[in-house]
């Protein structure tokens, strides 16, 4: 009698999983609709799950409901992007300064762990990026590393899946090596000396250079763009 919710709710985590993945990787492309009918034809589930899913994924902010039109992927634009790292950068900056008083000497071991792979990939790929996924369990764990709950919740369930699906569609927010590489440390060394100011200056600089590297990019494409619609037919 109590299984029938608790397989719902199985099937519905799965389902979530399965299209967040989908939408990250653009194999569900930004600005699709989602209907309902469709997609549980296509997986061969029931729609009370589906809809519980799709739920989870607006809370997400990676779908949302447009008025007479539904639930649609969202839309990357540029300066929604940048209001994107504008929210990481506020609170994951506060995050750290948090991390610097909380963190276990156990948690900052795990972070020079994480730091040494980096550079060993690094060097081994003489200089290429660092993978998205070590990048992201290194933030993952400062930020778990912050002991509130609150921020966890804002960063890692509803801000780091956009910045997860930019990152794997645009080449212009993949992670730069040595220079990312070398602040990392200077983040991990400021929680190591407690400082809550010098780890949440050193956050926000992080996130600056990012969203800078990203900025510069998209304009770069822009005026390329528009120099090539201009372009004379020969």
């Amino acid at each position: 009698m109590n299984q029938a919710p608790n397989l719902v709710n199985t099937l519905s985590s799965e389902l979530t999983d399965t299209l967040r993945d989908a939408i990250i990787t653009g194999e569900i492309a930004q600005g699709s609709k989602l209907s309902e009918t469709k997609l549980a034809k296509q997986m061969d589930v029931s729609r009370g799950p589906l809809r519980e899913a799709i739920r989870r994924l607006e809370g997400m902010n990676l779908i949302h409901h447009i008025p007479q039109q539904g639930a649609r992927v969202v839309k990357l634009h540029m300066n929604f992007v940048l209001q994107i790292y504008e929210a990481r950068e506020a609170l994951e900056s506060k995050a750290v300064a948090l991390a610097a008083v909380n963190m276990s000497s156990q948690d900052i071991d795990e972070l020079h762990r994480l730091i040494d792979a980096q550079a060993k990939h690094l060097k081994e790929t003489s200089g290429a990026s660092i993978p998205a996924e070590s990048d992201y369990a290194f933030h993952q764990a400062l930020i778990q590393g912050s002991k509130n709950d609150v921020i966890e919740h804002a960063l890692l369930q509803e801000i780091y899946g956009l910045i997860k699906m930019f990152r794997y569609q645009n080449e212009a927010a993949r992670t730069s090596s040595t220079n990312s590489l070398i602040e990392h440390r200077q983040i991990v060394y400021a929680i190591e000396q407690r400082d809550a100011v010098l780890a949440e200056t050193t956050m926000r600089r992080h996130i600056v250079h990012a969203r800078d590297r990203i900025e510069q990019r998209f304009h770069r494409e822009h005026i390329s763009s528009a120099a090539k619609e201009n372009k004379p037919f020969n």
